[in-house]
């Protein structure tokens, strides 16, 4: 499989909805600055992106009781910085339209997983920093679009079946993926975010998880956080006993407090096995 016509096909993609770049100018001041009414109202004018943000929001893994039935709702519970990244979410799965099979998972259940990174963040991190889990908690949700390119250019390989077979078997995904195609997932997402002009450190910390990746000490405490999510949270195990374990221990390491963050992944875990 060859690196550089996987760079070509990304600089090839078009550009994401009209929707979706006039809610990406309202973010260029912070999401902070942004106008709200204006960006409900952008929403709104694209029918499918709407319902599409209500389906997620209401996702069973937020574990909100009751129903929310409009995006300025949406909005105001959850703030800007969420919005923005269920907006880009919807945009990018539009764009890629992956098989995901290559990864063992259907489109639904990968949709899922990253709709579980993100509440993960947010209700864990909300706990130590309500602001950063407000900007970590959008990354955590779009920072596997990576896997779409290259899900895609797997299965139009001769690699399809070796792949899925070393998948099963490896213990990083990130070394497996290098190993057999000369990148990371992650990599390719810091690319595909940089050719849409997405959020910089965004690019950043997508870099740093690359598993090659070498990033400052602030920004490193960052990446260590989105590691613990994708730890716990990734195409091989989804909240398992094992997952949220081995997750643990990059906490700790971050000295960070284990079981508010086991309690968080064992109450998303049960939230969504109650609504399967």
């Amino acid at each position: 499989m060859d690196f550089s016509l996987i760079i070509e096909r990304i600089e090839s993609l078009p550009p994401l909805s009209n929707a979706t770049v006039f809610v990406q100018q309202l973010y260029l001041n912070g999401a902070e600055n942004v106008d709200i009414v204006k960006l409900v109202r952008i929403i709104e004018s694209d029918a499918l992106l709407t319902a599409n943000i209500l389906k997620m929001i209401n996702a069973p893994m937020y574990g909100f009781s009751r129903k929310i039935a409009s995006v300025s709702q949406a909005v105001t519970l959850f703030g800007t910085e969420l919005i923005y990244g269920l907006v880009m979410s919807y945009s990018i799965i539009e764009v890629l339209k992956a098989d995901t099979t290559a990864y063992g998972l259907t489109s639904t259940e990968f949709n899922e997983m990253c709709l579980m990174q993100s509440a993960l963040m947010m209700q864990w991190y909300s706990n130590i920093d309500v602001r950063h889990a407000q900007f970590l908690a959008p990354l955590a949700l779009i920072m596997e679009a990576g896997k779409l390119i290259l899900a895609n250019e797997i299965e139009e390989s001769d690699y399809s079946t070796e792949f899925k077979k070393g998948l099963k078997k490896c213990s990083v995904i990130e070394e497996y993926e290098y190993s057999l195609v000369g990148t990371t997932s992650y990599f390719l997402s810091a690319l595909l975010f940089e050719h849409w002009n997405l959020e910089p450190l965004y690019v950043d910390m997508l870099k740093g998880l690359d598993f090659e990746g070498k990033p400052g000490f602030k920004m490193e405490y960052y990446i260590d956080t989105l590691h613990a999510v994708r730890t716990a949270i990734n195409v091989k195990e989804m909240l398992t006993k094992d997952s949220i374990e081995n997750a643990c221990l990059v906490v700790e390491d971050m000295d960070l407090d284990t079981d508010h963050f086991r309690h968080i992944a064992q109450r998303i875990k049960k939230n969504y096995e109650a609504h399967r």
